[in-house]
């Protein structure tokens, strides 16, 4: 076949493989297998009724046609109020657009603030998926880590020192995949600061922030950071609609308005069923409390049966879905510590190498099961940590 573009084939996975204990965990679970998942942060319950009987109504009425690329009026308005409570600034509809998710929203903004050969810095542990969209947008990054000792938490001083002549921005995310990690407002007015004295963009992936286990706060409420920070917004986790694929981006009104253009040319509007459901979701909340309970009970459970256990520490784990584990003290490498607790105890969890060299020597337990799960899993942990080092010898 012809050559294909360079965009394309630049995309390869980043970090260690480490899905491929998830992928082997998944395989032998569907073969019969006792394995507990707790590798990837889907959740194990289906999105609220309302949610789903409100897509029904609006596919039964009829709204099966074109909608308006940035997003149809009332979606766009229910996603501004909720990005004024989610970023703590008033938000208009003209100043969010409605994307396919918020991996969407992401290559959006990616696509909006980086030209070919820009630099951008990625502070890590980070979502996966986040090298390689700058690397399909042409642009060069460097990551910097946080590190495990710190909770995970960015330094302004090592960011700074990454910063090159052709640095046009930053990308975070508060609370974080894979960590847990909540930013705190110390922290973050220090790398606002960097934004501002180097005039660069500021992009904060903030699709977790109704599961925060303290105060969410968003760069953009910070001096001077609206005008500079595009917001990365998904329905996926606050609202249990991991499969309906909506997101959002908020942001100044001129970006906006630009990236409707890029609409044009990418998802040309979203389905007017799903737009009008996930319109009465945002409206109403559904299942957005139940939802930040029900995850912040899990993660309680888990932590206080994580109390003691041999050589394992807990690292960030504040907010989000996920708690970090640092077994470094019992295995530095942990792909090899998933593959042993996977085969040893049939818990599948994901090794923190393959987010960056910031969460090698951890794992990541997703908490996506029922508590009752969630213990039997963590009793299984306890029972391979104690006895690591004999197995080992």
């Amino acid at each position: 076949m012809p050559r294909p573009s360079s965009r394309i084939s630049g995309i390869v996975p980043s970090g260690k493989d480490g899905w491929e204990v998830h992928f082997a965990a998944w395989t032998r679970k569907q073969a019969g297998e006792d394995i507990i998942m707790l590798s990837v942060g889907d959740h194990d319950f289906d999105t609220p009724a309302q949610t789903i009987e409100a897509c029904v109504t609006a596919v039964r009425a009829s709204n099966h046609h074109y909608t308006p690329l940035a997003g149809i009026p009332r979606l766009r308005k229910a996603m501004a109020a909720a990005s004024t409570a989610c970023t703590g600034v008033a938000t208009n509809p003209d100043q969010v657009i409605a994307t396919p998710g918020g991996q969407a929203a992401l290559y959006a903004a990616v696509q909006a603030v980086l030209d070919q050969g820009d630099h951008a810095i990625v502070v890590a542990p980070y979502y996966a998926t986040y090298p390689n969209t700058f690397s399909a947008a042409g642009a060069d990054f460097t990551v910097v880590e946080t590190p495990a000792e710190d909770g995970f938490q960015p330094r302004a001083a090592d960011i700074r020192a990454a910063l090159r002549p052709n640095t046009r921005a930053i990308l975070i995310n508060t609370p974080n995949n894979p960590t847990g990690a909540v930013y705190s407002r110390q922290r973050l007015e220090e790398l606002a600061q960097t934004c501002r004295e180097h005039d660069l963009w500021l992009l904060s992936d903030e699709v977790y922030w109704t599961l925060g286990g303290g105060e969410h706060v968003s760069p953009r409420s910070l001096p001077g950071m609206a005008e500079r920070t595009l917001v990365i917004n998904s329905m996926s986790k606050s609202h249990g609609m991991t499969g309906w694929r909506m997101g959002w981006l908020s942001g100044p009104e001129q970006m906006i308005s630009l990236l409707t253009n890029l609409n044009l040319v990418t998802t040309y509007g979203l389905p007017a069923f799903i737009s009008l459901a996930c319109a009465e979701a945002l409206e109403n909340g559904y299942g957005v409390k139940e939802i930040a309970e029900r995850y912040a009970a899990r993660r309680s459970v888990v932590l206080d049966a994580m109390r003691g256990m041999n050589n394992i520490t807990v690292r960030g784990s504040e907010g989000g879905m996920y708690v970090m584990l640092d077994i470094s003290a019992l295995e530095p490498d942990d792909e090899k510590f998933a593959w042993a607790l996977l085969d040893k105890e049939k818990v599948g969890v994901m090794p923190g190498s393959s987010f960056g060299d910031a969460a090698a020597g951890h794992i990541r337990v997703s908490l996506c099961q029922p508590e009752a799960v969630l213990l039997e899993a963590t009793l299984r942990l306890r029972r391979f940590a104690s006895s690591y080092r004999r197995e080992a010898a």
